[in-house]
């Protein structure tokens, strides 16, 4: 059984990476149709499949998009890196994250058609840590914006890839989003609502990372543990 009860209205820390610390995305198409996952399977109406979905769509049948929703989950913050990701996410309704990662479990089938695989894709299943005081949800969102930076400034960030990670970091502070975060929307305000400014919550965010690197260097604990 998982160690941690969901909670509707409490914050989770979610995480997992390729089994065998492999990539788990290959190229910018994987990284657009996991993200259009992120968007479409957070409903709790089942939507079947993304390929069902968009071909309702194409006929004119009601779809995700096209009625009101009612989500499984508030997205807080993001990041996906080559080789593992990071969410950080509100529960809406009972067993909803349960239910939204089953979900998105179909993600594996789709990259292994693509890359003429088989097999387990992740590593087991998702990692979850619950967010129980506000200090730990201010760090934890620098940590998951700016996830792909806390690697670069370890030996974890000797990756190769042929795009860039993928964040919820420009939603924050105002920069340019990118195209693939177009369907998904963060829930900014728990956060950025104990700042001044988006200037100030990035002065915070970068220091606190500055400082998760510098812990990590000089504690040599795994970076997965620093903020539990």
């Amino acid at each position: 059984m998982r160690k941690t009860n969901f909670v509707n209205g409490e914050f989770y820390h979610i995480y997992n990476r390729g089994v065998d610390k492999r990539n788990i995305f290959s190229d910018e198409r994987d990284v657009k149709r996991f993200m259009q996952s992120l968007d479409e399977f957070n409903d709790i109406e089942p939507i079947g499949s993304i390929y069902e979905n968009s071909f309702h769509q194409a006929l004119g049948r009601p779809t995700s998009k096209s009625v009101k929703r009612k989500k499984l989950v508030n997205f807080i913050c993001y990041c996906l890196n080559p080789n593992h990701f990071h969410f950080i996410l509100e529960q809406l309704v009972d067993n909803g994250i349960s239910e939204f990662m089953k979900r998105l479990g179909g993600y594996t089938k789709y990259f292994n058609e693509k890359e003429k695989r088989s097999g387990a894709l992740f590593q087991g299943r998702f990692k979850s840590i619950h967010v129980n005081t506000n200090e730990y949800l201010l760090l934890l969102s620098a940590y998951v914006n700016l996830n792909d930076k806390v690697h670069r400034g370890t030996s974890l960030g000797r990756w190769t890839s042929k795009w860039k990670s993928r964040s919820s970091w420009e939603e924050y502070v105002g920069e340019k989003k990118q195209a693939t975060s177009k369907g998904l929307k963060c829930s900014k305000d728990i956060i950025l609502g104990q700042f001044r400014n988006k200037a100030e919550y990035k002065k915070f965010a970068q220091e606190s990372v500055e400082e998760t690197i510098n812990r990590r260097n000089l504690d040599k604990l795994p970076i997965d543990m620093l903020l539990e």
